[in-house]
């Protein structure tokens, strides 16, 4: 009987090969990526083989069999590293990752809980070409074929690599005319170009972004200015200077999107406090959350600068040094003492760095609370805890004062871990996340009833406007499924649009409650809030405007570039009407496309390039 002879393989056919199919297969298992057609499926396909062809072929110049196989396993563990990190980080951000996103090193002692409910046996998958390589390697190098290429052969083999990817680029351009100028949609970059070629062009992006502060002056303001001053809409008399000279809290509710409020869950109220409190204050029912990947950190950049975040890592980190005209300064100017106070690190996000930016005078860390085994969560204090201590901070504080309040508890993984914490029982779904989230939201409710009291009793209550907001999503659409089981309702990109509506409340002394509808986002908070105190913002740099403005215009931008009218939502590159829910040619939503973008990319230049250091010094920037 003849011995069975094993086949020889190319190693770096076989790596190419395998990383290929691997990946494709992540497209489709782990990432949420949109296919409207054949043409996007195959470019789907094809879009992992250039870069990997041409960084296997860097094997064919190395003479030695033993460099040549090591460089390709190293090569392989590396790329399984970025894959499985992208997949890693988009179980809960639904994105994918950026330069300035891993950068952030000092958030990831932070993030021990949630990574934990991220990861998965099953992950073990992600390896799996590089333990077949390994096991090849060492058990049966005699399959592998040395490659040996002369100098024209190499030559053909790069051409070929070259040609597969401008034939991706052609087919992708064609698919999604300028691609590259869409650095907002990651979603596209990937499906289009691919995970590892999107993460050579975002090192291109990182790389233009250092150069653009260095060569950035005064003279870009301009357009800006112009672009700011024609959006910029008058106050309404009657609410401009309603409370003047009041306090003013702001409670950032962790992770709380709008359907949650005056809704049940198995016929519990899932936030009653709320729904009270809304009916003696104003509420704004279609207003959107407009962070990126700097979630809570994000929403605060945009309270306190009324700028967009930035579309890759977050502002906290990238331009944690840069000059600001910030609502916390306008406060300063206006005598205000201005304070977050936050129950977790000072270096969390950044913080201690980027607050001395936007000119508050008191950070009130975790340094300041008593923090327990019995009274923390994950993240810090428990929100019970948090606000029993901060009434204590807040009686010390000079007014009028500003102080911005962070809550805790209502976080991923939504954990409770003591029974008395427990208010309502778990939804049942398949989304182990969405089940716990009602429970954590309930507990946030409860918190905010009692701090409420405790300012009423401090005799603050009166005195002071209380603004809360969603700061971010809670629950990704990678839960759409057990979303669609709770709504009772597919959840098309249109609903998953409307899902990032957040609650916005504003509670003014002596006003009665009302319900305002108007298309609005974090963007309006800072102008809206200057107006109420009396003071004016018509010479400043802001993208948002007064939500009580008789000429406010409801357009919504988000900073993925989906946005929202009155009647239409731009989502999922498809135009939608917001009232049948029904696909519309997309020649409706076309002429708003261009100002998404110019309005995006305004924002993004003021922070690349820290332009608000110029601003007000033009005179000076002049050559005489």
């Amino acid at each position: 009987m003849r011995k069975w002879k094993w086949p020889t393989v190319s190693l770096v056919l076989l790596a190419t090969v395998l990383v290929w199919l691997k990946t494709y297969l992540v497209y489709k298992t782990s990432f949420d990526i949109n296919i409207e057609n054949s043409m996007q499926e195959f470019i789907l396909f094809i879009n992992p083989i250039s870069f990997l062809l041409f960084m296997f072929g860097i094997g064919l110049f190395m003479k030695s069999d033993k460099k040549r196989n090591r460089f390709i396993f190293i090569v392989t563990t590396i790329l399984a590293i970025i894959l499985y990190g992208n997949v890693a980080f988009y179980r809960f951000f639904t994105d994918f990752l950026t330069l300035p996103v891993l950068f952030q090193t000092s958030n990831f002692g932070d993030l021990g809980n949630s990574a934990g409910e991220l990861v998965q046996w099953t992950d073990i998958f992600f390896f799996t070409d590089v333990i077949i390589l390994a096991v090849i390697m060492k058990i049966r190098p005699k399959m592998i074929k040395f490659d040996s290429f002369t100098s024209p052969q190499r030559r053909a083999y790069f051409l070929v690599a070259l040609a597969m990817m401008f034939f991706n680029l052609g087919l992708a351009e064609t698919e999604r005319p300028q691609l590259l100028t869409r650095t907002f949609d990651r979603e596209m970059l990937v499906k289009n170009i691919g995970t590892y070629n999107y993460h050579l062009y975002d090192m291109f992006l990182q790389s233009k972004s250092s150069a653009q502060r260095a060569l950035a002056d005064g003279s870009e303001l301009t357009e800006i200015e112009n672009y700011v001053k024609a959006n910029y809409v008058e106050p309404d008399d009657e609410m401009f200077g309603i409370a003047k000279d009041k306090n003013l809290i702001v409670i950032s509710l962790e992770s709380l999107q709008s359907f949650v409020i005056n809704n049940e869950m198995n016929g519990e109220v899932v936030t009653p406090f709320l729904n009270e409190f809304i009916g003696e204050s104003i509420y704004f029912d279609n207003f959107y959350h407009q962070t990126q990947q700097g979630k809570t950190s994000d929403s605060e950049f945009l309270l306190d600068n009324s700028m967009y975040p930035s579309n890759r890592g977050a502002v906290f980190f990238t331009g944690a040094v840069n000059e600001y005209n910030s609502l916390t300064e306008r406060l300063n100017e206006n005598d205000y003492f201005t304070s977050v106070m936050h129950a977790n690190r000072k270096s969390f996000w950044n913080r201690d760095i980027m607050y001395d930016s936007l000119g508050y005078d008191r950070f009130y860390s975790v340094t300041d609370y008593e923090v327990t085994e019995e009274n923390k969560v994950g993240w810090g204090l428990k929100d019970k805890p948090f606000f029993d201590q901060s009434i204590e901070h807040i009686q010390e504080m000079p007014q009028p004062f500003f102080t911005k309040m962070i809550t805790l508890t209502n976080h991923h993984p939504f954990d409770l871990e003591d029974e008395e914490d427990i208010l309502i029982e778990q939804y049942d779904s398949n989304s182990n996340t969405l089940n716990k989230y009602f429970q954590t939201v309930r507990y946030m409710d409860e918190a905010v009833e009692e701090f409420v009291n405790d300012l009423k009793e401090s005799g603050i209550y009166d005195d002071s406007i209380i603004v809360m907001y969603g700061d971010h999503y809670g629950i990704s659409e990678l839960h759409n499924p057990s979303m669609a089981q709770y709504l009772g309702k597919e959840v098309t990109p249109l609903v998953s649009t409307q899902l990032q509506r957040v609650p916005l409340i504003i509670h003014i002394p002596g006003m009665e409650g009302k319900v305002m509808s108007e298309v609005s986002g974090q963007l309006d908070l800072r102008p809206t809030l200057l107006h109420l105190l009396g003071m004016d913002t018509s010479d400043d740099i802001q993208f948002g405007s007064d939500l009580f403005s008789e000429d406010f215009e409801e357009f919504t931008i988000l900073r993925d570039g989906r946005f929202i009218t009155e009647d239409i939502v731009y989502a999922g590159e498809k135009c939608w009407d917001k009232n049948t829910e029904q696909e519309l040619d997309m020649s409706v939503c076309e002429p708003y496309l261009d100002r998404v973008e110019e309005e995006l990319s305004f924002s993004e230049r003021i922070i690349t390039g820290d332009l608000l250091r110029f601003y007000g010094k033009e005179d000076e920037l002049e050559t005489p």
